[in-house]
C-alpha cells in the first residue's frame, strides 16, 4: 500500500463502518417525530410515540426484550466464567474448547432451528423417549418453542453466545498470568474455582467487558432467533419493529421508528444498569476476597459448570444432526425415533432455490469480507509504520456498530436509501453487511498482526525490500493462517446477517439466511432442515479451509509459518 494512501485508510474505515450507523440513526429520529416528507408529513410531533404507547402489547414486548438480553448475558457469562475457573488447563477443558470453538461459526438461525427440532413436543428428544419412557403415542400439547415467557428464546441465545464469550475469555487469559495466580491461590489453600474467581476473574473481565456488552445489546434486539424461538403474541420489541416496517402504510413506518428509538433507549439503559451492576459486584467482591473464604469444596460447582457447557455444545451438535436427518427423511410419524425411509426428494425440490441463494450469499459475503480485509490490513499497517496504536484508542468505536441495536438504525438507513433511490441491488446490502463484518475481521486479525516479530521486517529491509514489499512478500505470507481465519470469521458473520439483508434489500435480495427464516411461518421441517444445513455449511467450510490451506502451504516450511 502506497504511503500516500495508507494514512487515509483508518479514516476511511471509520467512515464506512460508522457512517451508515449515524445516517441510519438520523433517518430513524426524523420519522419517529413525525417528519417524513416523502409521505407529506412535516414534524416535529409526538403522534408516533402516542400511538406506540396506545399499543397494548408494548409492556410485554419491552419486558421480553429486557429479560432475554439480561438473562442471556448473566447466564452465559456465569457459565463461561465458572467453566474456565474450574477446568482451564485440564484435559477435559481442552476437549470442550475444541468442541465449542468451531460452534461459534454456526449461524444463529441454524442453531435455533436445530434446538427447536430437538426440544419441541414432537422433537427428537421426545421421539427418543417415547413411548417407552414417556408413554406418549402423540406429541403432548405443550408450548415449549415460542413460549410466552421467552424461556426457549433465552435458552437458544445462551447456547449460541457461550462459545463467543469463551473465545473472548481465552484470548484475554494470555494477558492475565492466570497460571501463576492459580498456583499461588492453590498454595494458600483456595479451591480451584474460588481461587480463580478471586485472583484472575477481575483482570479477565476488564478485557472482555465490551464483548459482554455486545452480547447484552444483541440479546435485547435479536430478530432471527426471536422469530424462530420467541413468542408471537406479542413478540419481543425488535420483531414487532420489523413487522411494522414491512407494512405498506406510512403510519406503521412512523410507529416502527418510534419503537426503534425506544429499543435504543432500552439498550442504553440496560448497558448503564449493567455498568452500575459491575460497580456493585466489584464492591461486594472486594469484601468477599478480604473475607478469606477458601471455597475448598467447590467440586459440585465445577461439575455443574462442565455439565452445562457440555450440554450447550451437544445441543448445537445434536441440532445439526437432527437437521440432517429431517433433510433426508421420508415419512416420519411420531413417536418413531427415525424416519420410515430416507429420500433425496426434499434436496431435489429445494435445489434450484438453494443454489441461487447460495450464489447470492457467496457473492455478498465474499465481496464484503474482501473489502473488510483490505481496510483492516491498511489500518494495521498504518499503525505499524506510523508507530501509533490506533485501535486501542478507538476500541469503543470499533465495537459501536455492535452495541447499537440493528433495529435502531437499519430502518432509518432503509428510509434514507429509498429517498435517494439507492435501495435496489446488492450494493446497499453489502454496505450494511460491512458495518458488522468489519469489526469482527479487525478484532480477529489485530492481535496476530501486532504480535508478528518485526525483526523479520528488519532483515527484509536490510536485503533491500521496500515497506510494501515487506508487507506483501514477508508479513502477510507468514500471517497466512490468521488472515484466512479472519476471512472465515468475516464470511461467517456475513452469512448470518438477517435483518440488514431483509430491510436494506427490501426483500429482493434472497440469501440463505433470509430464505431459511422465511420458512419459519410455513412449518415445513424438511425444507427448513435443507436451508439450515446449507447455511451452516456456508459458514463452516471457510473455517475448514482456513485450517487446511496453511497446513498445505507451509508443510515443508514450518519455521516460516505463524499462528
Amino acid at each position: 500500500m502506497k504511503n500516500r494512501v495508507l494514512p487515509v485508510v483508518p479514516a476511511l474505515t471509520l467512515l464506512v463502518m460508522l457512517g451508515p450507523v449515524l445516517a441510519g440513526l438520523y433517518g430513524t429520529v426524523l420519522p419517529a417525530f413525525g417528519h417524513l416528507p416523502a409521505a407529506g408529513l412535516v414534524g416535529p410531533n409526538l403522534d408516533a410515540f402516542r400511538a406506540l404507547l396506545d399499543w397494548p402489547g408494548l409492556p410485554r414486548s419491552v419486558m421480553l426484550s429486557l429479560t432475554t438480553g439480561i438473562g442471556t448475558t448473566v447466564i452465559a457469562l456465569a457459565l463461561v466464567m465458572l467453566l474456565v475457573a474450574g477446568w482451564s488447563g485440564t484435559r477435559a477443558f481442552r476437549a470442550l474448547e475444541r468442541l465449542l470453538s468451531p460452534l461459534l461459526s454456526v449461524p444463529h438461525a441454524a442453531a435455533a432451528f436445530g434446538l427447536a427440532f430437538l426440544i419441541a413436543p414432537s422433537g427428537w428428544i421426545a421421539r427418543l423417549l417415547s413411548p417407552a419412557i414417556t408413554g406418549w403415542t402423540n406429541p403432548p400439547d405443550w408450548l415449549i418453542v415460542q413460549d410466552p415467557l421467552g424461556l426457549t428464546l433465552m435458552l437458544g441465545m445462551v447456547v449460541k453466545e457461550m462459545p463467543f464469550l469463551l473465545l473472548m475469555t481465552l484470548a484475554a487469559l494470555g494477558q492475565t498470568d492466570a497460571a501463576r495466580a492459580r498456583a499461588i491461590s492453590s498454595a494458600l489453600g483456595y479451591g480451584r474455582t474460588t481461587g480463580w474467581l478471586k485472583t484472575v476473574f477481575p483482570r479477565v473481565y476488564a478485557q472482555i467487558r465490551l464483548p459482554v456488552y455486545v452480547v447484552l445489546a444483541y440479546g435485547m434486539s435479536v430478530v432471527d432467533v426471536a422469530l424462530i424461538l420467541g413468542p408471537n403474541t406479542p413478540p419481543p420489541l425488535s420483531v414487532q419493529i420489523v413487522r411494522w416496517m414491512g407494512e405498506p402504510d406510512f403510519a406503521s413506518r412512523l410507529l416502527a421508528s418510534s419503537a426503534a428509538l425506544v429499543q435504543l433507549a432500552l439498550v442504553i439503559g440496560a448497558l448503564l444498569s449493567w455498568r452500575l451492576g459491575e460497580i456493585l459486584v466489584a464492591a461486594v467482591g472486594l469484601r468477599w476476597i478480604a473475607s478469606g473464604h477458601r471455597g475448598a469444596s467447590d467440586a459440585a460447582v465445577r461439575i455443574a459448570a462442565l455439565a452445562a457447557a457440555s450440554l450447550a455444545a451437544l445441543s448445537i451438535l445434536l441440532g445439526l444432526v437432527v437437521l440432517a436427518v429431517w433433510s433426508f427423511s421420508g415419512f416420519w410419524s411420531f413417536p418413531n425415533a427415525l424416519p420410515d425411509a430416507f429420500s433425496l426428494k426434499t434436496w431435489m425440490r429445494q435445489s434450484s432455490g438453494v443454489l441461487a441463494a447460495l450464489g447470492e450469499t457467496a457473492f455478498i459475503a465474499g465481496g464484503v469480507t474482501l473489502l473488510a480485509l483490505v481496510l483492516t490490513i491498511g489500518c494495521l499497517e498504518a499503525e505499524y509504520r506510523q508507530r501509533r496504536d490506533l485501535t486501542q484508542r478507538g476500541l469503543l468505536l470499533l465495537y459501536l456498530p455492535l452495541l447499537i441495536p440493528q433495529t435502531a438504525f437499519l430502518p432509518g438507513l432503509q428510509s434514507l436509501l429509498l429517498n435517494v433511490g439507492a435501495d435496489i441491488g446488492r450494493a446497499p446490502v453489502m454496505l450494511a453487511h460491512l458495518v458488522f463484518v468489519l469489526p469482527y475481521v479487525f478484532l480477529s486479525l489485530a492481535d496476530p498482526f501486532r504480535a508478528w516479530d518485526s525483526r523479520n521486517a528488519s532483515v527484509a529491509a536490510a536485503l533491500g525490500a521496500s515497506p510494501d514489499g515487506i508487507l506483501w512478500r514477508v508479513r502477510l505470507p507468514m500471517l497466512l493462517r490468521p488472515v484466512l481465519t479472519a476471512v472465515a470469521v468475516g464470511l461467517s458473520v456475513s452469512v448470518g446477517q438477517y435483518l440488514p439483508t431483509l430491510l436494506i434489500g427490501g426483500g429482493r435480495v434472497a440469501t440463505l439466511t433470509t430464505e431459511a427464516v422465511a420458512l419459519t411461518s410455513g412449518g415445513d421441517r424438511k425444507a427448513i432442515a435443507v436451508w439450515g444445513l446449507m447455511q451452516t455449511g456456508a459458514a463452516l467450510v471457510p473455517f475448514a479451509l482456513a485450517l487446511i490451506i496453511p497446513a498445505l502451504v507451509w508443510r515443508n516450511r514450518k519455521g516460516l509459518s505463524y499462528g
